[in-house]
């Protein structure tokens, strides 16, 4: 049965690895792999004097970190939310609609985005009838980029962050409620007593899986949402290389620059790791 899961493995990430050398290596499409001319750091020395690839670094960075506490909290308070509501209909209800935008892709919500944040659009116009003079197209602004794009992205992945918390918290014996519910302690006392404490584990996984994606940002999203003013502020590391390879072909910087990425994103996944071992009695979640 895990046949099938080892074949794609094998095929898309184990045998591309050996492309890595174009990082270290003068490609052109006229050349192969094997016969392009080796040279070296050179490629890594250019992209420590490149402003447009740390720009591109400032704005993965800055979009991430603000990703990171939204979308890292907000499942959180979601799947609390979601756990404690007695109604077993509206509690469908609810978990439907907040997991539904995980299931539309970036070009339909992009598109939905767009859509709404143009000079005529829904945003203007609900400003409009709170009595402001609301006619700005927002994704012609590169200074609220950042907050447009991790916002939008919150709220599409948010609801689907919740499965993991919700599938950990029906597991919790019901028996731990009771007992502190005969204690006098209230639902927030019993939320952060006995709730919380019994997720922490999930919780600590995320937090590190997150970490370790903060150079890893959404590029679906990028390209749908970017455009020539907001370049600026909207250009992040994986539409930089995107650029670089496919747009204007240089394959060997594009790949430097994601193989030191990789990188990167490994030791951060490490460091995490070793620190939430501290803070959880010498016991690693990875």
């Amino acid at each position: 049965m895990i046949a099938p899961g080892i074949l794609f493995m094998v095929v898309f990430n184990f045998i591309p690895i050996y492309g890595l050398v174009l990082a270290f290596k003068n490609y052109t499409v006229v050349d192969t792999i094997g016969d392009s001319p080796w040279v070296g750091l050179d490629n890594f020395r250019i992209i420590l004097s490149d402003k447009y690839f740390w720009d591109s670094v400032w704005n993965t960075l800055g979009i991430s970190s603000i990703k990171l506490i939204l979308g890292f909290i907000l499942p959180i308070i979601l799947a609390v939310m979601i756990y404690e509501v007695p109604w077993g209909p509206f509690k469908k209800i609810v978990q439907t609609l907040t997991y539904l935008p995980h299931f539309f892709s970036w070009i339909i919500l992009g598109g939905m985005m767009i859509s709404w944040l143009s000079s005529n659009g829904l945003l203007n116009q609900i400003l409009q009838l709170f009595g402001f003079q609301a006619d700005t197209n927002y994704l012609l602004d590169a200074g609220k980029y950042w907050g447009i794009a991790s916002l939008s992205d919150v709220w599409k992945e948010a609801g689907w962050g919740t499965i993991l918390y919700l599938a950990v918290m029906s597991n919790i014996d019901p028996s731990l409620y009771e007992a502190a519910e005969m204690d006098g302690a209230s639902k927030i006392q019993r939320i952060w007593h006995i709730t919380l404490p019994e997720i922490s584990g999930m919780v600590t996984l995320n937090l590190i899986l997150s970490v370790s994606a903060l150079f890893n940002s959404n590029l679906d999203q990028t390209l749908v949402l970017m455009n020539s003013q907001n370049q600026p502020k909207a250009e992040v590391i994986n539409s930089y290389v995107y650029r670089m390879g496919l747009t204007q072909g240089d394959f060997s910087y594009a790949t430097a620059v994601g193989l030191g990425v990789s990188v990167i994103s490994v030791i951060l996944l490490v460091a995490t790791n070793l620190l939430s071992k501290r803070l959880n009695d010498n016991q690693s979640v990875l």
